[in-house]
């Protein structure tokens, strides 16, 4: 799926994989003072690409050793997302074949090919989240540090969504079931974790600590907040993620649980409210998709399956 950027295009000069210049960089281990200190600190998958950029680089010499490390570095985290999306279809509906063909709509989306695959690094958020989302719905709240602490050097924004992701999840079982606040402490060790690993990574960068508020001021493009959102909603590359993905997802939300689709709607407002606060154009639709993807592909496959089943059941009829 990620082919194209091997030997038919350089995505660095692609409008809107501009930032694949940034990633190539620390995968090569080249120089990047130039470049924001955001883009220096989400190490996770450029480290992940080096061996097999080095494989590359010493045995294909007619491929662009870089991006095959990123290809492969990213098909890695978006197979574990494919995996866990089945494990998911089969936590909820008891059906893996549901699973299968949410994880086939997953990856056939816009955002897969073209922008996880094509030398970004939103694979490996997406992947952690996708971890966080099946480890609250088995109910293995214990295992949600560990993701902070991956996710984050994945990408900085991961901090915040799975904090109000996870947080989110947990209060609307709280408020239904009153469930244990003993779960709270695995939520703030989440956040926690993954703050120490984000604050480490960027102070490391800059060569001083660094604080989060720090941080968020860089991202403050000072824009008009309408105008800002009428840029991503007007954007295409926005639409090319969810131009078939919303219109089959949204029908078939009821069958999912609702701390998940509430935490879903929470974590992507804030996503929107980062893309307005930094005028990110149709980038956010990466972010929503990281967050939203599995959700809504499992929906899709529900409300697929369902069409199937009434025709079947409708020319039995008719016989």
């Amino acid at each position: 799926m990620g082919y194209p950027s091997l030997r038919r295009f350089d995505p660095r000069s692609t409008p809107g994989l501009s930032d694949t210049i940034k990633y190539y960089a620390l995968t090569t281990g080249a120089d990047q003072t130039g470049y924001a200190e955001r883009f220096r600190g989400r190490v996770l998958v450029p480290y992940v690409a080096r061996p097999f950029y080095w494989f590359a680089r010493a045995h294909i010499p007619t491929w662009d050793p870089v991006f095959f490390g990123l290809l492969v570095s990213a098909s890695i985290f978006c197979a574990t997302t494919a995996c866990l999306i089945v494990s998911m279809g089969e936590t909820v509906f008891g059906d893996p074949s549901l699973g299968l063909i949410g994880a086939l709509l997953y990856l056939l989306n816009f955002a897969v090919s073209n922008l996880q695959l094509a030398g970004m690094i939103d694979a490996g958020e997406a992947c952690f989240m996708a971890a966080l989302v099946f480890s609250l719905l088995t109910g293995k709240w214990w295992l949600l540090p560990l993701w902070g602490l991956l996710g984050a050097a994945a990408k900085e924004t991961f901090l915040p969504f799975s904090s109000l992701f996870a947080l989110t999840w947990w209060f609307s079982e709280w408020r239904r079931s009153k469930a244990e606040l003993i779960t709270l402490k695995w939520v703030i060790a989440l956040a926690l974790v993954g703050l120490a690993v984000v604050m480490g990574i960027h102070s490391r960068v800059v060569g001083h600590l660094q604080w989060p508020w720090q941080m968020a001021q860089e991202l403050n493009a000072g824009t008009n907040p309408l105008v800002s959102l009428w840029k991503i909603l007007s954007d295409q590359n926005f639409w090319y993620v969810f131009a078939w993905l919303l219109p089959l997802g949204v029908w078939r939300l009821k069958d999912f649980p609702k701390p998940w689709i509430l935490a879903s709607a929470a974590t992507a407002l804030l996503a929107i409210g980062f893309g307005v606060f930094n005028d990110s154009l149709g980038n956010v639709g990466r972010a929503l998709f990281d967050i939203a993807g599995p959700l809504l592909s499992l929906s899709a496959a529900a409300f697929i399956a369902r069409l199937v089943n009434l025709r079947e059941n409708q020319k039995q009829l008719g016989s």
